[in-house]
């Protein structure tokens, strides 16, 4: 094992990381995306495409791979600037536009895994959703939930198309009390996440969703060990199982 690698020994095999260097990643978002991208490439994952048309702001500082000298500018830009900073010979390919209908199928094609960092503002997230399963390439949506980081793995088969409803406009918000009511059914109910729902849907405003520091790099560390379990052939929960992490002391 590379020595830039020896501190992942015992966890991972030398043919293990071997194996994740050349592993083709597509992500798409780079927002919560942007810690997931640099968690995979520390973990390993050296070949990662990156897709977002948006800017850093401001009040992505919170919770994204930004500082206030990337405001402004292209987030994949200064997501790949900071990316092989860490890592020289990554190769980490970069689109400064967003995913539509018209370049997702040529964007996708060619990698393995898929992560759905996009923001549910418009059909497009279902849509990537849909390609991928056509194309075999497991998807991976990852959420931050403040105190709490959810990730769900989308397959061949079932999708989050299912959690749509008639007459009702389909987010991320849907996604969570899916898992929400999930929670409670089986005896687990989670009061601090059914309250922060309660709250933000009574904001009654076009405002995004609350989010935390915490819960992007928790979300990350869970996107990397399902990527790694996916690389190595092992199992994984798939939608409509998921993965909840939370910190509620």
């Amino acid at each position: 094992m590379e020595k830039r690698y020896s501190r992942n020994r015992l966890y991972l095999t030398s043919d293990d990381q071997d194996l994740l260097k050349n592993y083709p990643i597509f992500l798409g978002g780079a927002g919560i995306g942007s810690i997931i991208a640099e968690t995979l490439l520390r973990f390993g994952f050296e070949t990662i495409t990156i897709v977002d048309g948006d800017t850093v702001e401001l009040s992505n500082l919170n919770r994204q791979n930004y500082t206030e000298k990337d405001i402004a500018k292209p987030k994949v830009e200064a997501l790949k600037k900071r990316l092989l900073s860490i890592n020289s010979h990554a190769k980490i390919s970069i689109h400064n536009c967003f995913i539509n209908s018209n370049n997702l199928h040529e964007l996708i094609k060619g990698h393995k895994i898929a992560i759905n960092a996009l923001d549910f503002s418009s059909d497009i997230p279902l849509l990537f959703d849909q390609v991928c399963q056509e194309n075999g390439i497991p998807v991976l949506h990852p959420y931050n939930l403040g105190w709490g980081a959810l990730v769900m793995v989308i397959s061949e088969n079932l999708g989050l198309d299912s959690l749509k409803k008639e007459k009702v406009i389909f987010n991320e918000v849907n996604v969570v009390q899916y898992v929400s009511s999930h929670m409670r059914y089986w005896g687990n109910p989670q009061k601090w996440l059914e309250d922060i729902i309660d709250k933000y849907v009574n904001e009654n405003k076009q405002l995004p969703p609350p989010q935390l520091s915490i819960a992007s790099f928790m979300a990350a560390a869970i996107c990397t060990k399902i990527a790694f379990n996916i690389a190595t052939n092992q199992p994984v929960k798939k939608f409509p199982e998921f993965y909840l992490t939370t910190l509620d002391l």
